[in-house]
């Protein structure tokens, strides 16, 4: 495709709206249609004329509607999904644990649990009287269930690989025995817990244990729920029903916004805040969790030299990207790293790399590409920002010969060719955190892992990371994840670029939502302003 200059995609940025979210790397699995309830009570406003929102729309509250840009991929929770599905789907599932605000786990289907001196025996007591949400109870058997499901559905790669032994003490007791040690297992253990009864069904007729149920599921247009009564925290105080309506187009989705026809939308660029105003809304500003940047096959040809990943890194303008695309607002990485989880974040590797043409020149000739040599962007073309931001790096890398085309796929595509194929020279794409766990966000780089997509494969990174598993100290660990982010910068395995960010507008009629480190909507949050 024709690369655009500059100047076109800033004016582009500032007229186009977000289109999606920056998903994480899953299968787009189809699921079904399906009636799992009556139908939540569904908002009915008009927009006001000028666009504005009417009283209507001021005044109702009797269904919290959050606008999504993609549909939900699959209603089977131990599906390997996309960040959208997962954030939706946190209202209905729970795990033994589930993440909190802060990046912490806190007591779910389990009330409470321990951990053995040696990090390799981990107790769940099971909560007294919680139940899935066809009131049936949750026993210890579906506990047992529920974990080997889900680590037989996501193979090798699954982190509840490492369990040895699921052992059934008592009816309210479980314990995992872990092949080796392991202090940070507790943050993979928020897999959804699922009624081993209703195993035929967990795709078209979900029940989880979670606060909210679904009420009805019309594929391509909505997903509805309502609170469960007998959820296990009887002291929740929430909205009673919630909508996600799936509305593909970015430009009438913010319409919708505008006009109180939906109460929530994430992605908002910095033009739409200023658009949107203050009056009958508050902005959530936050980043969005994400490792965004390009990623590089390190199996193709100039790109399994160093020198040449190198010289990609001097060679695109981080600043450049985060000015036009969200106005400098970003937190600019330069490895796989989250900046706002301190405790695993190596801030050390930030400014190893500054936007330097002649630095990038030099090395390309130093790795025997003086003349720069030919690369391709595939992205996936749903993904507005992706499109925008392979287009700057392409304009960027055009500075030091380097040839870039842009292959635009679809999303399915995307998942089968690029992240499960290998069959790539470089993307556009972002990471977001599926567990709070380190060990699962540096499993992508070791040289055995399954989902090391990028083809990355150094002797130092795989020994480092096989010390971070089974230490058990928190310092050392600390130390032994800052090393993994510090050799994947030395040696320039893929571009970083940044964790965007993020302007969330929720309708003033409501309060309470906040923002999690992982991808979460918590509805239980939300409730109408008295």
């Amino acid at each position: 495709m024709k690369k655009k200059s500059v100047t076109k995609i800033l004016l582009s940025v500032m007229v186009l709206l977000v289109s999606v979210a920056f998903c994480a790397c899953g299968s787009n699995k189809s699921t079904e249609s399906s009636e799992t309830g009556n139908s939540s009570s569904e908002k009915t406003t008009e927009s006001a004329a000028d666009g504005t929102q009417s009283d209507a729309a001021n005044s109702d509250t009797s269904c919290f509607t959050v606008g999504l840009s993609q549909e939900i991929s699959s209603l089977d929770p131990h599906e390997d999904t996309d960040a959208g599905t997962r954030s939706v789907l946190f209202n209905v599932f729970e795990g033994l644990v589930k993440p909190t605000t802060d990046g912490d786990v806190t007591p779910a289907v389990a009330s409470d649990y321990t951990i053995s001196d040696d990090a390799k025996t981990y107790t769940f007591t099971l909560r007294d009287g919680i139940t899935f949400q066809d009131g049936n109870p949750v026993t210890v058997e579906d506990i047992k269930y529920s974990l080997e499901r889900s680590a037989e559905m996501d193979g090798e790669s699954s982190a509840l690989s490492a369990i040895s032994a699921i052992n059934i003490v008592d009816d309210k007791t479980i314990e995992l025995t872990l092949s080796e040690a392991n202090s940070e297992f507790i943050y993979n253990l928020s897999v959804a817990i699922l009624e081993q009864a209703n195993d035929a069904n967990q795709a078209t007729n979900p029940i989880g244990t979670g606060p909210f149920k679904i009420t009805n599921f019309a594929e391509g247009q909505y997903l509805e729920m309502e609170r469960y009564d007998g959820y296990w925290n009887k002291e929740l105080d929430c909205i009673q029903h919630a909508k996600f309506k799936f509305i593909a187009d970015a430009q009438s989705a913010f319409v919708e916004l505008q006009g109180g026809t939906i109460d929530m939308l994430q992605y908002l660029t910095n033009d739409q805040v200023a658009a949107l105003g203050t009056e009958n809304y508050n902005i959530v500003e936050s980043t969005m969790m994400l490792v965004h940047g390009l990623f590089l096959n390190n199996a193709y040809e100039p790109l399994k030299d160093v020198r040449v990943r190198q010289a990609l890194n001097y060679a695109v303008d981080r600043d450049a990207i985060n000015e036009f695309l969200f106005g400098g607002k970003s937190k600019i990485i330069q490895t796989h790293g989250y900046p706002t989880i301190t405790a695993w974040y190596n801030a050390d590797t930030e400014g190893t790399y500054t936007y330097d043409v002649d630095k990038a020149k030099e090395l390309l000739a130093e790795a025997g590409y003086a003349d720069g040599f030919d690369l391709e962007i595939t992205v996936p073309s749903s993904y507005t920002q992706h499109v925008q931001t392979a287009e700057i790096i392409a304009e960027q890398l055009a500075a030091v010969g380097v040839n870039v085309t842009i292959n635009q796929v679809e999303w399915s595509s995307w998942v089968s060719d690029v992240y499960q194929g290998r069959d790539y020279q470089s993307t556009v794409i972002g990471f977001d955190i599926s567990s709070l766990s380190p060990a699962t966000w540096y499993k992508r780089y070791y040289t055995d892992s399954s989902n090391d997509f990028t083809n990355f494969s150094d002797a130092s990174y795989d020994e480092v990371y096989g010390k971070a598993l089974v230490t058990i100290d928190h310092d050392e660990k600390h130390q032994l994840y800052g090393e993994l982010q510090q050799i994947l910068t030395d040696q320039a395995a893929s571009v970083f670029i940044e964790d965007p960010a993020d302007f969330i507008a929720v309708s003033n009629k409501y309060t309470g939502y906040q923002s999690y480190p992982v991808s979460a909507i918590d509805l239980s949050l939300v409730k109408p302003v008295q």
